[in-house]
């Protein structure tokens, strides 16, 4: 009687799902963890670097000199707080909340030359 040739592929087909399954089980008991270290990398992000990259550069470009967005070097800090919290064009207000947020990217597009 001969081997069958598809066994081994059945064989590891069986192993695989079996380990998409204990992983999915394990993803499942840890979801409060999870949920919690998403928290502590927003609560670091006050860093006004981070914060803009996070939220800015996808439009605004890698060094905020201009994308689809247009470039904030030079902008007033006054004119920045006005579109950060209530947006302007394409720019929708409220994507940083956070005062302390606000605060730091506010200070880090100032401090760009």
């Amino acid at each position: 009687m001969k081997n069958n040739p598809i066994i081994p592929y059945i064989l590891i087909m069986a192993l695989g799902i079996g380990v998409i399954f204990f992983l999915s089980l394990e993803g499942i008991g840890n979801q409060e963890e999870i949920a919690q270290s998403e928290e502590e990398v927003e609560v670091e992000a006050a860093d006004g670097e981070a914060v803009a990259k996070a939220n800015c550069i996808g439009c605004h470009g890698g060094d905020l000199t201009g994308g689809s967005g247009p470039s904030l070097i030079g902008v007033e800090e006054s004119h920045i707080r006005e579109v950060i919290a209530n947006g302007q064009g394409m720019m929708p207000g409220g994507l940083v909340t956070d005062p302390a947020q606000v605060d730091a990217l506010v200070e880090y597009i100032v401090s760009l030359k």
